[in-house]
């Protein structure tokens, strides 16, 4: 059973002291403020859990219980879970009530196929933009990634790779459709959480990382579209090998 305590293993700090330190920030601010960080909080906290596996597919998100968990209203976990609803990690079902959502194949490749198109347009426009700035800016996230990989946190690891993604699209002048990988946050991440944890595949993810940076740095559209499809082709294998394994 998932639990939001403080443990000495679960790879960061526990809600509720991110709460109490938000407060001590926010003491001062509007009330409205407050709970939409309050908001913000939750989203990432049970998101994480869903992502690192803590909550399973078809896991029931009760209300009552993340209220006494987190710490907050009953309104906030209801904002968090629509939020999350909305993202993709999330489905409410007959019945049921919200439960994390079933993560299969069919979908996923939805997923890949969606990154795929986004991300290597991204991708070379951002090589046909790039100069000193970008290229720094690039190796600093890739440099980020190496370290969250090293300190053994993957919530740390997802966020860096984002991170790196998020200096593409945005180098690229492609907001709109960053905005659009932003929606799937959710689906994504659990995606590469699966590939992270993977140890049987030819060229690691960081490897392919380095690549698309290379050829963005070398101003090579070409070779960073070819770079993000390489990387998104051995990924896409490793989460339907993961994901079609008999359970």
């Amino acid at each position: 059973m998932f639990q939001l305590a403080v443990q000495p293993d679960n790879g960061g700090l526990a809600i509720t002291l991110d709460l109490v330190a938000a407060a001590c920030r926010l003491k001062d601010h509007p009330g409205q403020q407050f709970t939409q960080t309050l908001r913000e909080l939750a989203v990432d906290r049970l998101r994480q859990a869903i992502v690192t596996g803590r909550f399973a597919s078809g896991d029931r998100l009760v209300e009552r219980s993340l209220c006494d968990q987190l710490g907050v209203s009953r309104s906030v976990v209801r904002e968090a879970i629509r939020y999350l609803e909305a993202e993709g990690p999330v489905e409410t079902l007959p019945r049921s009530g919200p439960v994390v959502a079933t993560l299969d194949w069919p979908r996923a490749r939805q997923i890949y196929d969606i990154r795929r198109l986004l991300e290597a347009e991204a991708a070379a426009a951002c090589a046909a933009a790039a100069d000193p700035v970008v290229e720094a800016r690039l190796r600093a996230a890739l440099d980020g990634m190496q370290l969250a990989k090293g300190s053994g946190r993957p919530d740390g690891l997802l966020a860096a790779t984002t991170s790196f993604y998020e200096v593409i699209f945005t180098a690229a002048g492609h907001e709109v459709a960053w905005e659009i990988v932003q929606r799937l946050n959710g689906r994504i991440s659990r995606l590469r959480a699966i590939t992270l944890a993977s140890t049987d595949r030819s060229i690691s993810g960081h490897a392919h990382m380095q690549r698309i940076c290379a050829a963005i740095c070398n101003r090579d559209p070409a070779a960073a579209a070819a770079a993000v499809h390489a990387h998104l082709k051995d990924a896409a294998e490793i989460a339907r090998a993961s994901l079609e394994a008999p359970q």
